[in-house]
């Protein structure tokens, strides 16, 4: 039998997509779905590793016992998902000990504002490159960040690569967790009048730079990642889930929502999926 061409590999993964079955192979691949979804799947990994690294301070400046555990374990589940990530793309014929070993996910820069600027050539989301330098901005970094991470999340867990769907579940259950750690903080910090307004400073510096992680509005890669099923909505419409998010736990605990104005013409075409 006659190799399929890769027009006609392409017309059978889409009409399979469109009937919502599940890609479960290479096998089954064009090279451009192959590509994107290497891209978005490294994106995640490098985001979880980075992100657990940025946390392991944190678990020797914890105000108490209890609090070291819980970072302790946020830590353990970052770097957990960011393996499982790994592992998957090894399937997929990355050398991953070669990547790692050649890139620096501890960086961190000092500058307040890099927009939508990557610093390095990893694959990790913009925000994993700022530090997080006290208390406050580590819960703020649970508010925000993990919460973004779970609305981008989402569109993964019923993407059309059955493998990352299957991981994800698991992955999305323990994010809600870390998620759910930031709210009960802020909560307890936004009630204390000797805690709230630095609460909300850190909100004022990490609400925006979440607001960036999300991609460009109507943007041509986003089209193709839905084209594919590896994603389900626009950019901005999760951003907008998120705001709302963001907006409703805010009037809940007497938190105001900062200003946020996208910069069209910087903000990059690639969506976090971290995570």
């Amino acid at each position: 039998m006659a190799q399929a061409t890769e027009q006609e590999k392409e017309e059978r993964l889409l009409e399979k997509i469109s009937k919502g079955e599940k890609i479960e192979s290479v096998a089954e691949m064009t090279e451009d779905y192959k590509h994107h979804l290497t891209h978005l799947m490294m994106m995640q990994a490098d985001s979880e590793l980075a992100g657990g690294y940025g946390y392991v301070p944190w678990i020797q400046k914890s105000p108490d016992i209890r609090e070291t555990l819980v970072v302790s374990q946020i830590v353990k589940d970052e770097i957990r998902h960011a393996r499982v990530m790994y592992r998957l793309l090894e399937g997929m014929g990355v050398d991953v000990d070669a990547y790692f070993n050649s890139h620096n996910f501890s960086l961190r820069v000092e500058d307040a504002d890099i927009g939508t600027e990557r610093k390095a050539d990893d694959k990790r989301v913009n925000i994993f490159y700022y530090p997080i330098e006290t208390w406050n901005d580590f819960i703020m970094f649970n508010f925000c960040m993990d919460r973004g991470a779970g609305h981008q999340l989402e569109d993964s867990l019923d993407c059309s690569y059955k493998p990352w769907c299957d991981t994800m579940e698991g992955i999305f259950k323990e994010e809600t967790m870390h998620m759910a750690h930031g709210d009960q903080w802020v909560k307890r910090l936004a009630a204390d009048p000797k805690t709230k307004d630095g609460i909300q400073e850190a909100l004022d510096r990490w609400y925006p730079r979440t607001m960036n992680i999300f991609g460009r509005r109507g943007s041509k890669r986003n089209a193709l990642y839905r084209k594919y099923g590896l994603k389900k909505r626009d950019n901005d419409d999760v951003r907008q889930s998120f705001a709302a998010d963001i907006a409703e736990k805010c009037a809940e605990y007497g938190l105001r929502v900062p200003e946020w104005k996208p910069e069209e013409s910087k903000m990059t075409e690639e969506p976090f999926i971290p995570g």
